[in-house]
């Protein structure tokens, strides 16, 4: 029986790591985490925040994914959105998900980022 989603892995090009830390943690305000000796060889870095764990891999020939995502749920979209935008990272809002504030924005190497925030007297979603 399934229990949780332990992480997300996202692909990045060789060599974007420095990019992906300044976004990841500093725009984001994850924690890096340290990888395995036996998996930082193969470069990539990982981070979480509270229950939150993105890992990004370095993957050769590296196409940034256009709808495939991560949905990340926030708390304050609107002052979140503020900090992304506030940072050069596009802000695209999107009211189609009944029932929650949306937007999705790129990391620095192009995947497509979802953030979300359920709305005021939304019902709860399963967990």
């Amino acid at each position: 029986m399934l229990a949780a989603v332990d992480h997300v892995q996202l692909a990045a090009p060789p060599g974007s790591e420095e990019r992906l830390r300044a976004y990841y943690a500093d725009v984001l305000g994850m924690t890096e985490v340290p990888k395995p000796p036996a998996l930082a060889a193969r470069g990539g870095c990982w981070f979480e925040a509270g229950d939150v764990r993105l890992h990004l891999g370095i993957e050769h020939g590296f196409r940034p994914a256009r709808k495939a995502h991560p949905g990340l749920r926030v708390t304050g979209i609107e002052a979140y959105a503020a900090r992304l935008a506030a940072h050069g990272a596009p802000v695209t809002w999107d009211e189609n998900l009944p029932g929650h504030r949306r937007f999705y924005s790129e990391d620095p190497v192009g995947n497509r980022l979802e953030f979300l925030e359920p709305s005021a007297g939304a019902p709860a979603r399963r967990q």
